[in-house]
């Protein structure tokens, strides 16, 4: 009997030890469900807070996991527990004795009452706490994409009235946008915030020249709207606002000879303001809008005058000096006019006061050569553009004298209406093309900002606050002269090199031929020349094509770009004579020294009908050869005044043409044959090996550009 007490109590502790093991492991996994109810929580919250259908798709995910995953493991281990237990009552009732035992287990029936499964009742609570739980998933879901709860704030533009909201929503996912690859919302933008230095809005006039031709321009600073004003085949340049803003004053050679123009915008009619045979140009108003102030070359000499716009009166003289006086500016005041002057050797800013007649050099500085002064609005400071050490930069200066600071590099700057900022215009890095710009100089200054993107060359901007009116914006201004300078009319060789050498008809030159792709642009660069100049100056020429056997002078390249038959070669002996038919204009641009050919017109042209006096003083090349230790070692030296007649650019022609003036070599001072001054080529984007198999093959280049060429 002992023996089998014994037993009994040995299976019962069994069952006791595997319970306590199973309720450790369900105590584990109770845990473990736990945490994951709280990781479910945290993501809850961050999907929440995110709007992400993403993350609350994640969230009901992990849920369901923890919340299947803590009744399976409940479930197992009670499961288990109960049927070990009813397993070892079993063993151990089966060892009894045949009576005794049937007796216990009539009476352990007798005793059994019915109850329900605790494991089927657990199982139904906790499917309804996840019912509840989905329940509750779906209306997080929905508050989360309520899209009325999403959609941005609208923007408050100026003036206090709420802008559209959409100009403002999102913009949407491409598969390109970066927020879509990370996949995150895509940021709502702000309202674009007007640069410091365009806030004076109103309208900037400037010039640009295009196909042979100077028109005049306006670009609306708000929107910056582009439009043409003037389509003249002659030039149209020197654009000035009145004090209003409602007329354009400009120089214009549209009746033969420089005169002065007004051009209304309301009613867009031009008025002459000039009636003159000679020279008038650089247009500035008087403060109260009655008066224009100007240049004009007469008796042979360049001033300054100012005329009554309703031409009450006759023109009146400012300023009466041998050396020419250009470029004027009134100051706001009304009392002083700032000018250009050659007066003291080279090109200085001067003011002349109305009050007591006199005259202030205000920059004087011999090196360096100043233009285009313009007063800011309260007459404090005047701003002004300059050569400085091979580089155009834009200047400002107090007005009553003192250091000059550059804060630009372009040139001919103007005030904006507000008088805080500058404009200007600048050429890209390449030199192929130009841009207007706006400086901020008030208060903590700034960056410029772009105004716009304008052709090469692009000059002369002037600033007005009225915006241009929708008249005019609306009234078909012509575009652009659409005919052509030229037709290079080229073909292409069948055997040998690309193109073949083309004969220049009634040209005198030892070899007076050049590429077919180029001899159409000379042909009418010479005929331009002759029209504006009324002399066939081209007809002549030193050099044109060179041969490949043609060994170099002293001092010249072997690689010339004669050879390439894309260069020609003006009379050396044009400077000789008085007075010469050329006059020679020294630029330094970067380290290069670059000759301005300015050619004079025919005599019988000497009244203004063609050209304009100079403003600058030539350099003198014939100096070198004389007792002049200072012209010997620099290669000349500058003329001791400017002379007088009119002349044409040659140089900014043979441009429009596409033929650029070779720069001095780096010798020039003592090497003759290196100085350039006559030679334009037309390169084309080539350089000379490649401009060179234009015309030769490439086994004739072998020994000039090698194999792999």
């Amino acid at each position: 009997m002992l023996l089998r007490a014994y037993r009994i109590s040995d299976r019962l502790g069994l069952v006791l030890i595997k319970l306590i093991v199973e309720l450790v492991a369900l105590l584990w996994w109770v845990v473990r469900g736990v945490a994951g109810l709280f990781w479910a929580i945290i993501l809850g919250l961050l999907a929440v807070l995110s709007g992400s259908v993403r993350a609350l798709v994640r969230l009901m995910s992990v849920l369901i996991r923890a919340v299947v995953g803590l009744s399976g493991r409940v479930a197992r281990p009670v499961a288990r527990g109960m049927k070990s237990g009813v397993r070892a009552a079993v063993r151990s009732t089966s060892s009894a004795g045949g009576s005794m035992a049937r007796r216990a287990a009539a009476r352990e029936s007798a005793s059994i009452k019915v109850v329900e499964d605790p494991l089927r009742a657990q199982n139904r609570r906790l499917s309804a706490a996840v019912v509840v739980l989905g329940f509750a998933m779906v209306g997080v879901l929905l508050w989360a994409t309520d899209p009325a709860r999403s959609s941005p704030a609208p923007v408050v533009a100026s003036g206090g009235l709420a802008a559209d909201p959409l100009a403002n929503a999102p913009a949407p996912i491409t598969p390109e946008s970066p927020a879509s690859v990370l996949g995150l919302p895509t940021p709502i933008p702000v309202a674009t915030q007007v640069p410091v230095a365009l806030r004076g809005g109103g309208t900037i006039a400037y010039t640009v020249r295009e196909n042979g031709q100077t028109d005049i321009w306006l670009v609306a600073v708000a929107n910056r709207q582009a439009i043409r004003i003037t389509n003249d085949l002659t030039d149209e340049r020197d654009p000035a606002w009145s004090p209003d803003g409602t007329r354009l004053a400009y120089a214009s050679r549209r009746d033969g000879n420089w005169e002065i123009y007004v051009f209304d915008m309301l009613t867009q009619e031009t008025t002459r303001i000039t009636f003159d045979l000679s020279y008038q140009g650089k247009p500035k108003w008087s403060p109260d809008g009655l008066f224009l102030v100007y240049e004009s070359y007469q008796g042979n000499n360049l001033d300054i005058y100012a005329v009554p716009v309703d031409g009450s009166a006759p023109a009146t003289r400012i300023t009466d000096h041998p050396a020419p006086d250009f470029s004027p500016a009134w100051s706001n005041d009304g009392r002083r006019i700032a000018f250009v002057s050659l007066r003291d050797g080279n090109r200085d800013i001067y003011v002349f006061n109305l009050d007591t007649l006199e005259v202030t050099n205000l920059t004087n500085t011999p090196l360096r050569d100043e233009d285009n002064p313009v007063w800011s609005r309260d007459d404090r400071q005047i701003a002004f553009s300059a050569w400085d050490n091979g580089v155009e930069k834009v200047f400002v200066m107090p007005s009553t004298g003192g250091e000059a600071s550059a804060v630009a590099f372009g040139r001919t700057p103007a005030w904006s209406p507000d008088g805080l900022s500058l404009t200007f215009a600048a050429d890209s890095v390449d030199g192929q093309q130009s841009f207007l710009y706006a400086l901020p100089l008030g208060a903590g200054g700034g960056i410029p900002a772009d105004i716009l993107n304008v052709p090469r060359g692009a000059s002369s901007p002037t600033w007005s606050e009225r915006p241009i009116p929708p008249a005019l914006l609306n009234s078909g201004l012509p575009p652009g002269n659409p005919e052509p300078l030229f037709v290079e009319r080229s073909e292409r060789s069948s055997v040998g090199a690309p193109f073949r050498l083309s004969p220049l008809l009634d040209v005198q030159a030892p070899s007076a031929v050049l590429s077919d792709e180029v001899n159409e642009s000379f042909n009418a660069l010479r005929q331009r020349v002759f029209e504006l100049s009324g002399r066939d100056f081209l007809s002549v020429l030193d050099d044109a094509f060179w041969d490949l056997q043609r060994l170099p002078n002293p001092g010249e390249p072997r690689r010339s770009w004669h050879m390439t038959g894309r260069a020609f070669a003006l009379r050396r002996t044009a400077i000789l004579g008085f007075p010469p038919d050329v006059e020679i204009l020294r630029e330094q641009r970067g380290v290069d020294t670059v000759w301005r050919i300015m050619l004079r017109v025919a005599d019988n042209a000497q009244s203004g009908q063609l050209g304009e006096p100079l403003r600058a003083i030539p350099w003198d090349f014939l100096s070198a050869s004389g007792t002049d230790v200072e012209a010997y070692n620099q290669g000349g030296r500058f003329r001791a005044e400017v002379p007088t007649g009119y002349y044409i650019d040659l140089t900014q022609l043979a441009e429009d043409y596409g033929w650029l003036p070779m720069p001095a070599g780096s010798d020039w001072r003592a090497n003759v044959a290196q100085r350039n001054f006559w030679m334009f080529y037309k390169p084309e984007g080539l350089d000379w090996c490649g401009a060179m198999l234009r015309i030769y093959t490439r086994g004739e280049m072998v020994n000039f550009c090698g194999q792999g060429t």
